[in-house]
């Protein structure tokens, strides 16, 4: 699934390349394209002018010169394409957006394989949307207060891992960021929080935003061609990971071949010995 820095990713593209277009004609294209509490169909933002793309945590969504505001999720497998001549056609396409600037025109696709992604027309609160009311923010968000996400993290009585996973404690982190940062961290991801000191939390969290900022450099992690950005390029940061995805292979810091276990429906890959049950 897609994290902060490949939503991210995607955030940038769209920015660059549809900002000031207007919508000549939305088309939904699959009947679970639109997510079902959307306020209206999407013909309803046809004449609407792209003014910004905006994020917090995995959820994205387009700033229109008009109160609603076009909100998507990747799912598992969205992706936002513009259509270029000398590339091969999207074979997903759920819901299409015909574009025009200037008597400059361009196609945006959102392109979902597996379906679990949706896009919505939705009303704002506090420059919100309604799906996105409940995400705690991410730690690039201007609003993030750092003080008070340790102090989040402190009350619960979760393993570590399931609460990075917790977009309402801090959004944006998934499974492969989730892992990267605590091998960073060096702690063992079925360590409860409340035995974690609020000066582990905070190196926690400081990991989490330094390995998610190195993979927006490196436009986030593409393990096949189910994440993509805008232009159908791939990202490059697997080639860094340490943990995540390393079942049986050797460490970076120490040797020790990384394990892969299981709880919560999730997979965890951390090193035995660098992330040892002790080391806190």
């Amino acid at each position: 699934m897609p994290e902060l820095p490949e939503v991210e990713t995607v955030r940038r593209g769209l920015q660059k390349l549809i900002k000031g277009y207007t919508i000549t004609a939305a088309h939904e294209l699959h009947p679970r394209a639109l997510k079902p509490e959307s306020i209206a169909p999407l013909k309803s933002i046809n004449g609407a002018k792209f003014l910004d793309v905006k994020r917090r945590g995995k959820y994205l969504w387009f700033l229109l010169d008009r109160p609603q505001v076009l909100v998507a999720h990747l799912g598992m497998s969205g992706q936002f394409l513009i259509y270029q001549k000398d590339r091969p056609e999207a074979k997903h396409v759920r819901a299409k957006f015909e574009l025009s600037r200037n008597l400059r025109k361009r196609e945006l696709v959102f392109n979902d394989q597996r379906t679990f992604g949706w896009v919505s027309v939705e009303e704002v609160n506090n420059g919100i949307p309604t799906s996105a009311q409940h995400i705690a923010t991410d730690p690039f968000d201007p609003l993030f207060d750092r003080s008070e996400t340790i102090n989040k993290f402190a009350k619960r009585n979760m393993r570590i891992k399931t609460a990075l996973l917790n977009q309402e404690i801090m959004s944006g982190v998934g499974n492969i960021y989730a892992d990267e940062t605590l091998w960073r961290a060096k702690v063992h991801p079925e360590i409860s929080t409340a035995d974690l000191t609020k000066k582990k939390i905070a190196k926690i969290i400081d990991f989490a935003t330094e390995v998610m900022q190195e993979a927006i450099a490196k436009g986030g992690t593409s393990f096949d061609d189910l994440y993509i950005d805008v232009n159908g390029e791939s990202g490059f940061f697997e080639q860094s990971l340490a943990a995540y995805g390393r079942t049986d292979q050797p460490c970076p810091r120490c040797g020790s071949m990384i394990r892969r276990i299981t709880f919560g429906a999730r997979s965890s890959h951390f090193c035995p010995r660098c992330q040892g049950k002790l080391n806190l």
